[in-house]
């Protein structure tokens, strides 16, 4: 039998979080780097970041973001890096 998470709590359970934001935000660093570096690939670029719109486009915004802030994008990845190892 299932039990509600409200009474897993009261018992001290805790129940595994498998959305959180730290990992959302990997998630989305790892997406802007690779976009940014398929950018830079020429036959990449022109298979994957032709069009503008819909989920190529969203790709291709993403390495428009990698490629124009490179280094607040570097930034980010680097205290991600930081709290992912020592401080979570």
């Amino acid at each position: 039998a299932c039990l509600p998470a409200c009474l897993l709590l009261l018992w001290g359970c805790r129940m595994a979080n498998i959305y959180s934001l730290d990992g959302i935000l990997v998630v989305v660093l790892l997406l802007i780097c690779t976009c940014a570096y398929i950018r830079r690939v020429p036959r990449l670029k022109a298979y994957f970041l032709s069009e503008k719109k819909g989920a190529f486009g969203t790709l291709y915004k993403a390495s428009v973001i990698g490629v124009r802030l490179h280094w607040m994008v570097a930034l980010c990845c680097v205290i991600s890096a930081f709290y992912l190892v020592f401080l979570r």
